[in-house]
């Protein structure tokens, strides 16, 4: 079972920065989890489209250029960071998932994301784009068809994981509470990975393995590995 560091090592540093990064590549996490927004000039770094949970702004992110973003705290003196801030940090070193929030300009994120692969910066097959927002993951696969894309649900469908496989989806990432086996089952008969979010209990992650999941978000990625090879 794999290991992604949820916004990164988010249980021990501030969530979605440089140092939860970092954490989260000193923990020999299998990949990490970041939350992606448009602002005014560039893609950052931050779950939420408003600053001031979980930093020292006030306001949209949308309102800012990455430079003025990069001028709040976002914890213990970290700065917003850039998506290419991460792919630097990153590099080839681990998997990568990419979740999208508010990115209305997707050519722009898309471009970025090709850039990076000409220079070799990262690769393709580690990178898995996920969302909520299933027409931009669409339009995701229409401008990028080789990128392995992730559908978001906190629920149970009816048809249980057809919407992921009608957008040709490499994996379903569903809530850890709206899982079960049947789910499961049905998402591995059409070739789906199955990944749960979010999940740092020891019991939570052993019945997410008995259950056949291929992978968890933990806030505590070192400690989620211990638990595994116990």
């Amino acid at each position: 079972m794999k290991v992604f560091a949820h916004r990164g090592a988010s249980g021990n540093f501030p969530e979605n920065t440089l140092s939860a990064i970092q954490g989260a590549l000193v923990s020999q996490a299998d990949g990490i989890e970041i939350d992606i927004q448009s602002c005014k000039d560039d893609f950052v770094v931050l779950h939420d489209i408003w600053l001031d949970r979980t930093t020292s702004g006030d306001g949209k992110v949308s309102d800012y250029t990455a430079a003025e973003l990069a001028q709040f705290d976002a914890g213990q003196g970290e700065a917003i960071p850039s998506l290419q801030q991460v792919f630097d940090l990153v590099g080839t070193r681990l998997e990568i998932n990419l979740e999208l929030k508010t990115v209305p300009n997707i050519e722009g994120f898309i471009d970025l994301i090709l850039r990076n692969l000409d220079d070799q910066t990262i690769r393709i097959e580690q990178l898995l784009i996920s969302s909520f927002n299933h027409p931009l993951l669409k339009r995701v696969k229409e401008l990028l068809p080789a990128a392995r894309i992730g559908a978001l649900t906190a629920s149970i469908p009816l048809e249980y994981a057809k919407f992921a496989q009608d957008l040709n989806a490499f994996s379903l990432h569903v809530d850890r509470e709206f899982i079960n086996t049947d789910f499961v089952n049905d998402a591995k008969q059409r070739g789906l990975k199955v990944y749960a979010y979010t999940v740092d209990k020891q019991k939570d992650i052993e019945h997410l393995k008995s259950l056949g999941v291929d992978g968890i978000f933990s806030n505590y990625p070192c400690q989620a590995k211990i638990f595994l090879s116990t």
